[in-house]
């Protein structure tokens, strides 16, 4: 089996075993003792604090361990913004930010708060000098993340940090994806990670404050963790977790190297392979083990299942892989096709002959799944052209409307329009990706009775 899902959690390193089996023994008893036993296990807690903050290039006493990556976000968030509640109730993020900081942007809102939503271009990256226009008077806090976890596109972290410093707003870089291939940037005031992103033990997360910065801890006050994450530390755990972090970095040049050849081939080769694939992300700029390409005319899940008995694990952000049937937020943002989306994200240690496999499997799965679907398996022809059409594919989940509307496109002449009605999320944003990919003209939505009516215009 190929395990092709490292940005979800990678493997444990076997650094992280052997870190974590030896704590199990030295690391059970309460740090905050002063008796034997306690004072190993507090040895054992402020190195894994002094290596952690190596690697994120902070001070020890700025860093400290959360029960996951998601409450380092929440905490993060909260605790800044009450921070500097007499500044305001405003936060800024990008439009791809991952869904622990839109959740917490949400639960601001709900409390009588607000947030903007700075987009994105088609590569999935902002655009800094917007993300400083988004920063008002009454900004309590920015998001930006290093990195994105669906498409790997880098972030202009260090532009938006001056920016943020400028305007005296703390930044908050969620840096989950990143900090095992390197440190972040400068400049930022408060930074998250997840340890099971870069092979450490999930159950353990990273938030580091700077000293200076207004952060207010929210709930019940709480004696550990300088406060700001209650509860018991699981020392074998955060043990493995610093441990692995370290180890990581120190491999991550050569095999960032190896990766980024690998996973270049699979960008190239892919659209070579399968017809009608759009490959998404920034090419350069970007996370040297992650790709993700969209395939027209193909269910995402089913696709998603057909590679899995092929062998290989790999995951999605397309709608019809979520049990809400709505497109990735991601994806949306970048206004990229939604349906059919592969990520593959490669762990530490895979062997060349695993991509060469993938690529050899991947166009026959694709083409069975089209089969099944009824896509068309070449672009249309075209016959004595005929008034404009409507398709009506209201009540059909995708890829249906989308591989409806290639059928009939060649069946009205070049000038002449098809409408398509459908009441499934993603064909609003996969009609006029398939539009652009096809060199025909998107015209727009168009109210109806039920749903919508999206209306193209065949240009070829």
């Amino acid at each position: 089996m190929s395990y092709f899902d490292a940005a979800s959690s990678a493997p444990l390193h076997p650094v992280a075993r052997q870190a974590l089996l030896a704590s199990l023994d030295e690391g059970w008893a309460d740090p905050a003792r002063l008796y034997r036993e306690g004072r190993r296990a507090g040895m054992l807690l402020d190195a894994a604090r002094e290596a952690a903050a190596e690697a994120v290039g902070c001070r020890p006493d700025e860093l400290v361990f959360t029960s996951s990556g998601t409450r380092a976000v929440h905490t993060a968030v909260s605790g800044a913004l009450s921070g500097r509640r007499r500044v305001g109730r405003h936060l800024v993020l990008s439009a791809v930010e991952h869904s622990s900081v839109l959740h917490a942007a949400a639960a601001l809102e709900a409390a009588g708060g607000s947030f903007t939503e700075v987009p994105v271009d088609r590569t999935g990256a902002v655009d800094a000098s917007g993300f400083g226009r988004a920063l008002r008077a009454d900004t309590a806090l920015a998001c930006l993340q290093s990195a994105n976890h669906e498409v790997g596109t880098e972030q202009p972290v260090a532009a938006a940090a001056e920016l943020c410093a400028a305007a005296g707003v703390p930044l908050l870089v969620d840096a989950a994806q990143s900090l095992g291939w390197g440190p972040v940037p400068g400049g930022w005031s408060l930074l998250t990670a997840s340890a099971h992103k870069w092979g450490g033990p999930a159950g353990v997360g990273l938030l580091a404050v700077r000293k200076g910065v207004r952060f207010a801890p929210q709930g019940p006050a709480d004696e550990r963790e300088s406060g700001r994450a209650p509860g018991f530390e699981n020392i074998p755990a955060v043990v493995a977790a610093a441990a692995s972090l370290r180890a990581v970095r120190a491999e991550a040049e050569a095999e960032a190297a190896r990766l980024r050849a690998l996973v270049g081939r699979i960008r190239a080769e892919v659209p070579r392979l399968v017809p009608d694939v759009e490959v998404v992300g920034d090419p350069e700029r970007r996370l040297p083990h992650l790709v993700t390409f969209s395939c027209l005319y193909v269910d995402g899940e089913t696709l998603l299942h057909e590679l899995d008995r092929a062998d290989f694990s790999v995951s999605s952000g397309s709608s019809c892989t979520s049990s809400t049937l709505t497109p990735s937020h991601v994806l949306k943002a970048m206004g990229v096709l939604t349906e059919g989306n592969v990520r593959v994200s490669l762990p530490t240690g895979t062997a060349a002959a695993e991509v060469d496999r993938f690529l050899e499997v991947l166009p026959g799965v694709v083409a069975e799944v089209r089969l099944r679907l009824g896509a068309p398996a070449a672009p249309a022809p075209s016959p004595a052209p005929s008034a404009s059409l409507v398709v009506d594919s209201l009540g059909r989940r995708c890829p249906v409307p989308v591989i409806e509307l290639a059928k009939v496109i060649g069946e009205v002449p070049v000038g002449a329009t098809v409408t398509v009605l459908a009441d499934d999320e993603a064909a609003r944003l996969d009609i006029p990706a398939w539009c652009e990919m096809r060199e025909q003209e998107y015209v727009g939505e168009e109210p109806a009775d039920r749903g919508s009516a999206y209306v193209v215009r065949r240009l070829t």
